[in-house]
């Protein structure tokens, strides 16, 4: 497959691990998080990837009321960006090993419409649907999105007229991806997102990255990130198995050893591994029509 030559850069704003902590430059309020969205988009990036955190807390939070905030505050700069409203939150399981009927603190788990509320509100260009449930990480947590789940999010996502992008996790989810096409509740273009060393998903290893790209339906668009130290080394990865790149403090912190980035600096290191490999950063208006999306409103 040839290189990307017009790489479509993706920012995760924020996420929803227990980042703030962990760095300054993490947004958490509606304000923090849009402001953080133009900057990202200023620096290169194509599309923003928004989560959005309790103002108080900066614990994740999937109020409706904060999802449009962000995206009106983003809207009234006039920033040219495609925006990407994430609908996996509601699907975490946090349970206790010793007695696993009961639910542990942690535990967010809701139907599949439930967790689509801001999505059918704003009707973004494109929302997240995380094909499949996982382990994630070590201990007791639970990611759960069943296959009736993913079947039902995803008709009612098609009904909106919204562009899934599809989260992978491992293999038999990216199967189950091509399932939903089969049966008619994805339509073309199809986009994917190949997540790649979170634990215990896919490994952050080119040759797992080449096989899931070989699995892809034919005439699919897809992307690929890594996690932490890896994110960078994903980009030049992604572009030359012929995909788009992520990046951003959802996924990563630091721009080197110690230290701590900006999502714009990680944006702008991004271009800069884009165009040092000879490929080219794509617009939001390339981005659209390459995504299927429909052009700015």
């Amino acid at each position: 497959m040839p290189l990307t030559e017009n790489v479509i850069i993706t920012c995760a704003l924020t996420g929803a691990g227990d980042t703030v902590r962990k760095s300054p430059h993490v947004p958490v309020t509606p304000e923090q998080i849009a402001r953080s969205a133009v900057e990202a988009a200023g620096a290169g990036a194509a599309v923003v990837h928004i989560h959005v955190r309790d103002p108080e807390t900066g614990a994740p939070s999937r109020d409706p009321k904060l999802y449009r905030e962000v995206v009106e505050r983003v809207k009234e700069t006039g920033t040219d960006v495609v925006i990407n409203l994430t609908a996996g939150m509601g699907g975490d399981l946090v349970i206790d090993p010793d007695d696993p009927l009961t639910h542990l603190p942690g535990t967010d788990l809701v139907s599949g419409l439930e967790r689509l509320p801001h999505v059918e509100d704003l009707l973004p260009d494109i929302c997240t649907l995380d094909c499949g449930s996982l382990n994630f990480g070590d201990g007791s947590n639970l990611y759960v999105s069943t296959p009736d789940m993913l079947r039902t999010g995803a008709r009612r996502i098609q009904e909106l007229g919204v562009r899934p992008e599809l989260e992978i996790f491992d293999t038999g989810q990216l199967w189950f991806a091509k399932q939903l096409l089969a049966e008619g509740l994805l339509d073309d273009p199809t986009v994917f997102q190949l997540c790649m060393g979170i634990p215990w998903g896919a490994p952050a290893d080119p040759g797992v990255l080449q096989s899931m790209v070989n699995m892809l339906p034919d005439g699919a668009r897809w992307a690929s990130f890594a996690l932490g130290r890896m994110q960078m080394p994903w980009v030049a990865q992604s572009i030359l198995l012929g995909g788009h790149v992520r990046v951003g403090l959802e996924d990563n912190l630091y721009l080197g050893k110690g230290n701590k980035a900006t999502n714009a600096q990680l944006v702008e290191r991004a271009v800069a591994i884009t165009e040092s490999i000879g490929a080219r950063v794509a617009t939001p208006d390339e981005a659209r029509a390459t995504l299927g999306l429909k052009p700015r409103q």
